[in-house]
């Protein structure tokens, strides 16, 4: 298909890359295989983040093609690949699954043999049935293998209630049925949005230590952040970094965006002390867990690189003993009501860290019987790991029990959102995910993003992408699992690269960023399920759309309800000159900087391009670079002084707390503050582009300026904290 020239803002990507170079050069596409790349939504030409056009290589789609498992390997392959997705839709009665909007208009094509009667009808979420209408249309029937069929549509009712329908359809061959999703034309805003605004912290969790963490941030610093700043602050929110699981062995994965499950969060997040069987310990056991604990404590104040393996080595070991005692009839019966709740992708999830810690990873080295998760094998293996397999799904019990109070004690505390959760772009190819439904993944495709203003080589997620037509086969279950868990104890969920629901840039596996092309999906549907188990959940959506943007799509998030992402530094009008604060839209979450930056005082000073030249990630001068990103903040800071917040003379303290002064004039419905502006810390949490060879990306601590760590009891006295609080507290507020 034909991309439309993009409008381009600095991606922010949240996954730390890695770059393969292989040799440029290819033919263009034949007509024939552009006609069959198309009937998959593969983008055969674009326009890239300077507006040239580009063609997308034979190789590539042929690459891409195979990722969804189209043969190709010769021109009477394509042929028939054609022919075969052309028929498709009416070798079935019914469409996979139908999502439509509430209050719209929605036609549903039916399909049955030349000259048979067809009834169709909705069965409701509560039991209701609603009987469908005939459209008067007439479509010419189609020969299909030997048999002549003809199509029929009928109308869906606009009045649905929202949910999750079936619709049946009977006829002489028998009846089919497929789910019918009916979503929020729009997302309302929670009460405090619609008539004001919020503002929060936004916080890399596991940098976020108190005295009594275990070496890394943990979901009570979480309760007692949220408590503290709604209490003594006024905050509203408060933003986490995703909590998705990472793997059960060392080592395990540093990026937070690059997590084994997405459905599934990460037990290392959990305070052991809190589990309530711990309390009732025999003293040798509690003493072995104090003992852990005390030698974790210890690295609460390591101005070092966070060291995820020690502190999971040491809770894994305390954990196993609390799993190990007895708990009460009540507990037992919540535990296994959850595992009954969570059904298979629990049991799934649980077997695969089972798996892994007797087979080790990557998984690609397991033997064959235990690789496929539907095998009669690996039930057995399961069953003979059962207990293993119970242990974690009891990790995944207390994380959810522990989420559960932390969003209880923010919505105590007064805020009218609570904890906005995070969720990444996908998840490890070697992964859980992977594992429980790889064949609603593109083998052979990695997902990341095409070369931009910010991240000029490109970047390569290593996270095998959905597959559209498997998703729409599967009615979206393994999507809307996922997000189902994720809200469950949510107030907020901010969507990373939200524009990957539209249209994602596959890379093939080997290949370099700049050889992948745009796949389009069913944004409709996507964002259709992602907006009704918000709604469900009584949450706030927020799109992370920076990056290489198609305008419509900014536009169909606004009118769906789902804010946008604005940074200050990259909200320019069309003369690239800083936008001013009225020009902003009112639909976003703006902020200053973002993780994927260094922290605002870091970036006063430049630090982000002197990074990237000594990383090698610039394909300009680095004179050049820093010639243009001078001239950039410098007109944002003279804007600041026309405005009357910021002396020309001004310190940093003061030019940070201007810059979110600045923010506070926007109409922006939500405000974010890093938590690390909030103490001065000057060093990038992740540089996009890199590896973690060449970057400690995702292990510092929250440090002050001169890079001493910051306890969570040192935020709470802060005087920097505070000031810059009651500049968007008092503003936010007037």
């Amino acid at each position: 298909m034909t991309e439309q020239p993009p409008t381009t803002d600095a991606s922010s990507e949240g996954v730390a890359a890695f770059r393969v170079d292989t040799p440029d050069g290819s033919a263009p596409p034949s007509a024939r295989l552009v006609e069959l790349a198309h009937a998959y939504n593969i983008a055969t030409e674009f326009w890239d983040w300077q507006g040239e056009h580009t063609t997308v290589s034979a190789r590539t789609v042929t690459s891409v093609l195979s990722g969804l498992g189209v043969d190709v390997s010769s021109d009477d392959a394509v042929e028939h690949a054609l022919v075969e997705v052309q028929e498709r839709p009416w070798r079935r009665v019914l469409p996979p699954v139908v999502v439509t909007r509430s209050g719209g208009t929605t036609t549903v094509a039916v399909h049955v043999d030349h000259g048979t009667t067809v009834t169709v009808w909705v069965e409701l979420e509560d039991g209701d049935r609603r009987d469908l209408e005939e459209e008067d249309r007439w479509v010419e029937p189609r020969l299909v293998g030997e048999r002549m069929v003809a199509e029929s549509t009928f109308v869906v009712p606009p009045d649905l209630p929202l949910g999750w329908h079936t619709l049946h359809a009977r006829h002489t061959r028998g009846e089919q049925t497929a789910p019918l999703v009916v979503t929020p034309a729009r997302l309302d805003l929670p009460p405090a949005l619609r008539e004001g605004r919020a503002w929060g912290y936004m916080a890399q969790l596991y940098a976020v230590r108190s005295q009594e963490s275990w070496g890394l941030g943990d979901l009570v610093d979480l309760a007692e952040l949220a408590s503290w700043s709604a209490r003594v602050q006024g905050a509203g929110f408060v933003l986490v970094n995703p909590l998705h699981a990472a793997e059960p062995i060392p080592p395990t994965e540093v990026s937070p965006y690059l997590p084994t499950s997405r459905r599934f969060t990460n037990p290392i997040y959990l305070r052991v002390e809190d589990i309530r069987e711990v309390a009732y310990l025999p003293a040798t056991d509690r003493a072995i867990v104090e003992w852990h604990a005390e030698a974790m404590r210890a690295l609460n104040t390591d101005p070092g690189e966070l060291d995820r393996d020690a502190v999971w080595a040491a809770k894994q070991s305390a954990l196993e003993i609390v799993y190990a005692a007895q708990r009460s009839p009540a507990r037992q019966a919540a535990f296994d009501e959850y595992c009954d709740r969570e059904g298979e992708g629990l049991r799934d999830f649980a077997t695969w860290c089972a798996l892994a810690e007797r087979y080790g990873l990557p998984s690609s080295r397991w033997p064959a019987h235990a690789r496929d998760s539907r095998s009669r094998s690996v039930r057995q293996l399961r069953e003979e790991m059962s207990d293993r397999v119970r242990f974690h799904m009891w990790l995944q019990w207390c994380m959810d029990e522990q989420l559960a109070e932390v969003q209880r004690t923010a919505l105590d505390a007064g805020m009218p959102i609570g904890v906005v959760h995070d969720l990444a772009v996908g998840a490890q190819a070697d992964g859980a995910d992977a594992w429980s439904f790889p064949d609603a993944l593109a083998t052979g495709m990695t997902a990341g993003a095409p070369p931009d203003a910010f991240n000029q080589q490109g970047q390569n997620w290593n996270q095998p992408p959905w597959r559209p037509d498997r998703l729409a086969e599967l009615a979206y279950a393994p999507y809307r699992a996922m997000l189902h868990t994720i809200l469950r104890h949510a107030g907020g969920l901010r969507v990373d690269h939200i524009i990957g629901l539209f249209r994602l840039w596959w890379i093939p596996r080997g290949a370099s960023p700049a050889e992948g092309t745009y796949v389009r999906y069913d944004h409709e549907a996507l964002i259709g399920i992602l907006a009704l188990e918000a709604h469900r959940a009584g949450a706030v959506l927020v799109g992370e759309d920076l990056g290489t943007v198609e305008p419509w799509a900014r536009d169909y998030l606004r009118e769906r309800g789902i804010l946008g992402t604005s940074i200050l530094w990259f909200e320019k009008d069309v003369d690239g000159d800083p936008r001013p604060p009225d020009a902003w839209r009112e639909l976003c979450l703006a902020t200053v900087t973002t993780h994927d930056l260094p922290p605002t005082a870091g970036y006063l000073a430049g630090e982000h391009i002197e990074l990237r030249d000594r990383l090698g990630l610039l394909t300009r001068p680095v004179e050049e670079e820093a010639a243009l990103d001078l001239a950039d903040r410098s007109a944002v800071l003279s804007l600041l002084v026309r405005l009357g917040l910021l002396d020309a003379e001004a310190t940093e303290r003061e030019r940070v707390e201007a810059l979110h002064a600045f923010l506070t004039m926007t109409p922006a419905k939500l405000l974010g503050v890093s938590l690390a502006d909030a103490v001065g810390d000057r060093r990038a949490m992740n540089q996009p582009g890199t590896c973690d060879r060449e970057y400690p990306n995702w292990r510092l601590p929250l440090a002050d300026g001169i890079a001493q760590p910051v306890l969570l009891e040192q935020v709470m006295t802060s005087v920097r904290a505070s000031s810059l609080a009651k500049v968007v507290s008092r503003r936010s507020a007037s």
